[in-house]
């Protein structure tokens, strides 16, 4: 087997050479190894715990044994299958996340990303609405894909020399209703898209009311309102979908990350009737060779059986309660550094003192076995995501590291000038 090193120096040649100064910056040579449940070994047979989940992606674990049989399974019996043709399979994923969604919800649009399946909301949205304007927050990722893009922070559309219409799309601040309704006045809006807590920007939490509000605004202007529940769905937050443990009303959610169990890149557009609209003029508007693979939806369906069993539910709160008790007493030993949690299930934001403290902190994290990564918009935040499925005793390892490495980055801060934690930081 290769060293790390090695297939360091093949990556920066043939993969992505950025990446790998970026991570030669902070001394890492990070290369996954053997892995299983909510932990991995690097390529030098280190462990680490998985604190990051690759965005929900490994919501339920690394290699969940239950997901591989069903692949093993599934392949067995069928293989993508054909996008024209319905299936058992495509019929049994909608109907369990129509299961699991407010009941006015009808239609379930399957991708492969979500990015891809932003983008096919935005769309589903200009069609039913005969508007075109998108408003979202300045805050916010939604993908990679051209609207998507031009729906999130304009640092990357701007990189690719993209910049989104003005007349097309809107930004508006998080938290900020009177911001959203002055837009909405226009009564050109297709769309208001809102991440439901933004994971880009560290996971501030929404304030009292707003997603709710958020709604309720784009109801009255005429709007669709599209929950971006890539991150923050799928029993994160405690509940299926984040929007609703907020009290908002969407017309559109969508998901994606973990519906793959971590094995099938899977995404999907939940729909009320409005918003599935196109479905009954013409089914083949949006369409893709992989949309709705046959052993994807085979993948997901294990996905959401798992999701809904109340062992699920309960390890879920479990989690909560022990971040929820262990984390401010932490904070209370590093007051100065550690200045914010945010929590919401387990959806984690530490937010510290320092505009690089969360890149610190993850270098700090990694060199004692956690791997966490710090917030893109907000590198002064880091990214807390723990597997839905971890034990207590690997919660309590975790809080527990994280009080010895927040010492390593607050010594680690005062000892690298901030020009040198941006230059390493700067993704």
């Amino acid at each position: 087997m290769k060293s790390a090193h090695e297939v360091y120096d093949e990556a920066a040649k043939v993969w992505n050479p950025n990446k790998v100064d970026i991570f030669r910056g902070f001394g890492l040579e990070m290369a996954m190894g053997e892995r299983g449940g909510c932990r991995f070994k690097d390529l030098d047979g280190k462990t680490y715990i998985n604190m990051h989940s690759n965005g929900g992606v490994f919501n339920l674990g690394h290699k969940n044994p239950e997901i591989m049989q069903a692949i093993i399974d599934g392949v067995q019996k069928v293989d993508a299958g054909n996008h024209y043709f319905p299936s058992e399979y495509k019929n049994r994923l909608c109907e369990q996340l129509l299961a699991v969604s407010p009941s006015y919800m009808k239609y379930v649009y399957m991708s492969c990303g979500g990015g891809e399946s932003i983008d096919a909301a935005v769309k589903f949205a200009r069609y039913a609405t005969k508007r075109k304007r998108v408003i979202s927050l300045d805050c916010a990722f939604h993908g990679s894909t051209g609207i998507a893009m031009a729906c999130s922070n304009p640092v990357f559309s701007e990189f690719w020399n993209m910049p989104a219409d003005p007349d097309l799309y809107s930004k508006v601040p998080y938290n900020d209703l009177n911001a959203l309704e002055d837009i909405l006045k226009k009564n050109d809006t297709a769309a208001v898209l809102i991440e439901s807590i933004p994971a880009t920007a560290g996971f501030p939490l929404p304030r009292q009311g707003y997603l709710r509000g958020a709604a309720e605004l784009a109801h009255r202007y005429g709007a669709l309102y599209i929950a971006d529940e890539v991150q923050t769905g799928l029993m994160r937050s405690g509940q299926m979908w984040c929007c609703v443990k907020y009290g908002a009303e969407p017309d559109m959610i969508v998901t994606g990350k973990g519906l793959s169990g971590g094995y099938y890149p899977m995404s999907a557009v939940i729909m009320n009737e409005k918003s599935g609209s196109w479905l009954h003029k013409d089914g083949f508007a949006q369409v893709a060779s992989f949309t709705a693979s046959e052993i994807g939806c085979i993948v997901s369906s294990k996905v959401m059986e798992i999701l809904t069993r109340p062992s699920t539910k309960e390890n879920v709160d479990h989690l909560t309660g022990l971040f929820a008790e262990g984390l401010p007493k932490i904070q209370a030993k590093h007051p100065n550094f550690l200045t914010e949690i945010r929590q919401c299930g387990v959806i984690m934001g530490l937010k510290t003192s320092h505009p690089y403290g969360g890149a610190a902190l993850m270098v700090s994290l990694i060199q004692r076995g956690v791997w966490a990564v710090f917030a893109d918009y907000d590198k002064g935040a880091l990214q807390f995501k723990p597997g839905l499925l971890m034990d207590e005793e690997t919660a309590r390892e975790v809080l527990a590291t994280l009080d010895l490495a927040l010492s390593d980055a607050e010594g680690l801060i005062q000892k690298v000038p901030l020009e040198e934690m941006e230059k390493r930081a700067a993704i």
